[in-house]
């Protein structure tokens, strides 16, 4: 298997970068090349004693920065390490690709450069969220902050195959996220698209709002980017709110902190749940080959498992699965519309 990742994406880049792709490479056993510029990316590692040689290097002059116009990278930053990686993957040299730099670049050069799947009509993020019942996938989580109807039914079909051979979960419950369970609520945007999930080749389940989200409802959950950012920047708040009232009630008295050495393994399984770098980060569903976008901030841990998130989703061909399932949505549309020009010939 074969990772191409962006050697200088993210804010601690390039050496946890480098940590977390050593790492993968002996724990994984996955060929690795990261591209970016050498002689800094060697520079890095023998500064701070990180043995490279199990890496292969590929050389980019530039870095995409985060402020940079997204659709740059298509032309004038060419030469970065994030469109120099995207080509790779586009020509073969690699099965999956990764990086924690700009979200907007990445989206605009894996539709351009590596392309969308056959149907697909826009890419979307894919980030899962913990759940009382284990996670959720929320998409779109931040790639189109504009939709169509039936853009979002496309998410549900995308999520719905992400979950069945990413999380191995059989028959995926796909919600809606809305301001109300009834199908006439929200605005047209999520009325019609209500009615195409319904139709979809998918378990689509209904609408589910936003505190349906934590306790399980759905195993997917659709949205426009706009709302589905904000859906998940809430969760990652309340996590943090969360584990801060944990740590000041537990660290209060002699008492809370022999209940604290008691709970531990049930606090630390908490703060697993909410850890991004567990996840490592969101795969963007709808390319011809994955491609995995890892939070900003990422250390060498989430690196690490942004690796051996791609791994499992190229192994386990979730580009076939998503493939299969838009062909299938095709045909079944395309049918109603014969059946439709029969009923109204006759």
């Amino acid at each position: 298997m074969r990772i191409i990742v962006d050697g200088f994406g993210g804010d601690n880049a390039p050496l946890e970068v480098l940590k977390g792709c050593v790492r993968a490479v002996g724990e994984l056993g996955v060929d690795i090349t990261v591209v970016g510029n050498e002689s800094a990316i060697r520079e890095c590692a023998q500064t701070n004693g990180v043995d490279i040689s199990c890496l292969t290097l590929r050389h980019a002059e530039a870095v995409m920065d985060v402020c940079t116009e997204p659709t740059k990278i298509l032309k004038e930053c060419s030469d970065t390490s994030m469109a120099v990686g995207l080509k790779l993957l586009a020509d073969g040299e690699g099965d999956a690709f990764l990086s924690a730099g700009s979200t907007g670049a990445l989206v605009v050069g894996a539709t351009f450069i590596v392309k969308r799947i056959k149907g697909v009509k826009r890419t979307a993020l894919a980030t899962l969220i913990p759940t009382l019942k284990g996670n959720c996938l929320l998409l779109d989580s931040g790639a189109n902050s504009d939709c169509r109807p039936e853009m979002l039914c496309q998410f549900g079909i995308m999520g719905s195959a992400y979950m069945s051979r990413f999380m191995n979960i059989s028959e995926p419950r796909v919600g809606l996220a809305n301001i109300g369970a009834e199908p006439s609520k929200g605005r047209d945007l999520e009325i019609e698209a209500y009615k195409l999930l319904s139709d979809a080749p998918i378990n689509f389940v209904g609408n589910i709002e936003g505190r349906d989200i934590p306790t399980g409802a759905a195993d997917v959950a659709v949205a426009d980017g706009f709302t589905g950012n904000l859906i998940l920047k809430t969760v990652e708040g309340m996590g943090k709110f969360f584990s801060a009232n944990l740590k000041e009630m537990f660290s209060y008295g002699v008492g809370s902190k022999i209940g604290a050495l008691l709970l531990m393994k049930k606090i630390k399984d908490f703060r697993k749940k909410t850890d991004y770098t567990e996840h490592g980060g969101a795969p963007l569903l709808g390319t011809q080959k994955p491609v995995i976008k890892a939070h900003g901030s990422s250390d060498a841990k989430a690196f690490y498992n942004a690796v051996r998130q791609a791994k499992i989703c190229a192994e386990n061909d979730l580009v076939g699965g998503i493939t299969e399932s838009i062909r299938e949505l095709k045909s079944r549309t395309d049918g109603q519309e014969e059946a439709e020009q029969q009923d109204g010939q006759a």
